[in-house]
């Protein structure tokens, strides 16, 4: 069964991966490279201020930092127990797939931390922003997809990788969304 599941996840990812063109080569790059969010992440940090203050705001990007350190050092935990290589890395899968950067990662891939870390901030900040802009929720959901298929398309990571990514990152989103208005609560800010 697992054996099966792995096929069609190699099978899937080949399709996807294949589906990719020069002409969104470079798009798709940038969505993955973390430092392109820097003008959404600010975007939602001048929300955060306007909704909550300073003290707030303080103790939100605390949260914020303790969320992706946690799903971070998750990811890297797992890739490197659970040992899966990534496609770029597999010898078997390599010489179908399109790498589009020069650098494939590390060796291992499962989970994909881009996948966790991103639906973490989607769930975190569309939770608890959700009364400032209207649809910020599904915004920040789509922006997550998005970063999280271009980690296929790119060729570092099998489907699977970036599903239970999403799936950890959107958990601990939600766990983080009640360690925040908890904290709000405790100190009374």
């Amino acid at each position: 069964m697992l054996e099966e599941l792995l096929q069609l996840d190699e099978d899937f990812f080949l399709y996807l991966n294949g589906l990719g063109t020069k002409n969104w080569d470079n798009f798709f790059q940038f969505v993955s490279n973390k430092f392109s969010a820097i003008p959404l992440y600010l975007f939602l940090l001048i929300l955060s201020f306007r909704k909550y203050g300073t003290k707030k705001t303080l103790v939100l990007l605390f949260t914020v930092a303790l969320l992706i350190t946690v799903t971070d050092q998750l990811g890297n935990f797992f890739k490197y127990g659970v040992a899966r290589l990534r496609p770029c890395h597999d010898p078997e899968i390599a010489p179908y797939m399109r790498l589009v950067k020069s650098y494939c990662g590390g060796k291992f891939g499962y989970f994909s931390a881009h996948a966790s870390n991103s639906f973490a901030l989607a769930v975190f900040f569309g939770s608890i922003l959700k009364s400032s802009v209207r649809y910020l929720g599904v915004f920040l959901v789509l922006w997550a997809a998005l970063v999280a298929y271009s980690r296929v398309y790119i060729g570092v990571h099998f489907p699977l990788d970036i599903l239970t990514g999403a799936f950890i990152g959107s958990l601990f989103g939600w766990l983080f969304v009640k360690l925040f208005i908890f904290a709000l609560r405790k100190f009374s800010l």
